[in-house]
């Protein structure tokens, strides 16, 4: 069976890996803030903006296929958020928003929720990971931290200002759940659907 990773993310790139070498890269823009805020003002959760999102990726990429190609073939659509209280962190705009970003979640535990559809021509299985991550106090350590990190270019295109796998590590105190799905996708658990869909896959 076909396998596309609906994501130009590296990071997940190289997470799909560890489960099977055979599959394929194509992504669509979808309008992540249009999705986020129809969610959230039909009522929905974090939770449900990331199924959402992650089921409108999936479905933009296998909406592109073929009937043909569609019969043959399981898309993996994902997104990411940090979500501290209940803000939803996206990317942040510049370095002002960067850092007021990390400062709010400094001495804090906030939940990492990344939400996966495996959608294949039979239907589809939405899910979600959520990891709580706490960062170390705001001290003059911490402080010093985050200004040397904002000043590189890695915080810009990371939900929550951050990359837990590069130089974020360093801001962290402790990870509760999967860390994988921290970084871009729950491994184990896209494992596990992968293996529902077509066993041959996780090879």
């Amino acid at each position: 069976m076909r396998i596309i990773l609906a994501s130009k993310s590296p990071r997940r790139k190289e997470i799909l890996a560890l489960i099977t070498e055979h599959f394929e890269i194509m992504s669509e823009e979808v309008d992540e803030r249009a999705i986020e805020t129809r969610v959230r003002e039909q009522g929905g959760t974090p939770e449900d903006v990331q199924k959402e999102l992650a089921h409108d990726k999936a479905c933009a990429v296998f909406d592109k296929l073929s009937d043909e190609e569609k019969n043959g073939c399981v898309v993996i659509g994902a997104d990411t958020s940090v979500v501290c209280g209940d803000e939803i962190l996206g990317k942040p705009a510049d370095k002002d928003d960067a850092r007021r970003m990390l400062r709010m979640l400094s001495g804090r535990t906030h939940e990492v929720i990344t939400g996966v559809c495996v959608k294949t021509a039979s239907g589809e299985e939405t899910f979600v990971e959520v990891t709580k991550v706490k960062f170390g106090d705001l001290d003059s350590y911490q402080e010093a931290l985050i200004e040397r990190y904002i000043s590189t270019d890695e915080p810009y295109d990371k939900a929550g200002a951050y990359g837990i796998q590069n130089g974020g590590a360093i801001l962290v105190e402790s990870v509760e759940g999967d860390y994988f799905s921290v970084v871009g996708l729950p491994v184990r658990k896209l494992a596990q659907a992968l293996e529902r869909v077509n066993p041959s896959c996780n090879s």
